[in-house]
């Protein structure tokens, strides 16, 4: 493969990454409700994900979404709407322990927040996007290495790359989660928060393109 475009598109990908939008957002929420290992699971089910966009974009499915215009802005209210759902149930928990006002929320099973992030992941519409516009642009034709081999190569990039910084931010989230609650009634304010910024991570999904 062309060193030349992989170094840009480790650079391209590194920025695309370190801006803030849904998946970062939803590590935060994550990570700053339930602590750094909710976090981090988190963070495994979105490269799950994204493992199995790569699978799918080396398949060729890729190239059939982009055919069928419907199937993403159906996969974007879909996801939109798994993460409303989400931050109700958060919510409304919160909301149903009103006679114990200083009962702090407890983190959920681990597999149960894999699948979850693993759907969420699934349902973004800005991974498959990643892999229909950005990625083409960094695939030599002329190198006699199979396309599908250059678009998985970038994939599993792209993986690491999330891992690594998505795992420094549910890290430090939850750090910063852990300094706000000092007692359980902070603790139920901070999961609050991380509910309602499940509901920004839709409404951001919402707005991707």
């Amino acid at each position: 493969m062309d060193t030349h475009l992989l170094l840009l598109f480790l650079g391209m990908d590194l920025l695309l990454i370190c801006t803030p939008g849904p998946d970062m957002l939803y590590v935060m929420a994550r990570s700053l409700g339930q602590g750094r290992r909710t976090g981090l699971t988190a963070v495994a089910g979105i490269c799950g994900g994204y493992a199995v966009h790569t699978a799918l974009a080396a398949a060729g499915l890729a190239a059939a979404l982009r055919a069928v215009p419907a199937a993403l802005p159906a996969m974007k209210y879909a996801g939109a709407a798994y993460l409303v759902f989400l931050a109700v149930r958060t919510l409304m928990a919160l909301r149903n322990r009103g006679g114990h006002a200083l009962a702090a929320p407890t983190a959920e099973p681990s597999g149960k927040v894999l699948r979850q992030s693993l759907l969420t992941a699934l349902l973004n519409p800005k991974g498959l996007l990643l892999y229909l516009s950005l990625m083409p642009q960094f695939i030599s034709t002329g190198t006699g290495v199979p396309l599908g081999f250059q678009l998985t190569a970038l994939g599993l990039l792209h993986i690491v790359n999330c891992a690594l910084l998505y795992g420094l931010v549910a890290t430090l989230t939850a750090r910063a989660g852990r300094a706000l609650t000092g007692t359980p009634k902070a603790a139920r304010r901070v999961s609050a928060v991380s509910g309602t910024l499940l509901l920004v991570v839709a409404a951001a999904t919402l707005g991707t393109h």
